[in-house]
């Protein structure tokens, strides 16, 4: 009986995609506030495995928004201006990934840029929390087949080659720094 309804790693079917959009918001948001704590006391290697990591997140995280939640939900509420602002915010929050992909926390303004991609998202985080999730679920969509999916293309993006072009990046700072 308990194989019925514990399929080990199956869990995707009971994943509700606004729970697990929310889950990633608060994962990013105490990320930010590490890196926040760092900000002080240098510790360049732990800023850089932070940053990794706060990109690594929002490169799946926006991914996995703009595949498959962004259009479920517009077809939903019908709010094109809505939906267009957050594809929007995500591509001024790539634009700021991609610059800090290549930094290294020793460059002008890295701190800066981290601060205001958390700033970016922060803003982001409230609009989609506070106007698009409670409007998509208000129509009715079906947010536990969408949390499946999200949390299937979540899997195949963590294993794809997102995750080496930042393991090549973490090699190329540290080379970097080790020919100092």
């Amino acid at each position: 009986m308990a194989s019925k309804h514990n399929k080990g790693s199956e869990r995707a079917p009971d994943q509700d995609a606004i729970e697990l959009l929310m889950a990633d918001h608060n994962r990013v948001s105490k990320l930010f506030a590490e890196f926040d704590a760092l900000k002080g006391e240098g510790g360049e290697e732990a800023k850089s495995t932070l940053v990794a990591q706060i990109c690594q997140e929002l490169t799946v995280h926006t991914a996995i928004e703009e595949e498959i939640f962004y259009p479920a939900v517009r077809d939903a509420i019908e709010d094109d201006d809505l939906m267009d602002e957050a594809l929007v915010e995500h591509a001024g929050a790539k634009e700021l990934i991609s610059q800090l992909q290549v930094a290294d926390p020793e460059d002008d303004l890295y701190d800066a840029k981290v601060t205001v991609l958390g700033e970016q998202i922060g803003h982001h985080v409230e609009e989609e929390e506070g106007n698009m999730f409670p409007r998509a679920r208000g129509s009715g969509i079906d947010t536990m087949s969408l949390g499946a999916a999200l949390l299937k293309r979540k899997s195949e993006l963590a294993s794809s080659s997102s995750t080496p072009s930042m393991t090549k990046h973490a090699s190329k700072k540290k080379a970097s720094r080790t020919a100092r």
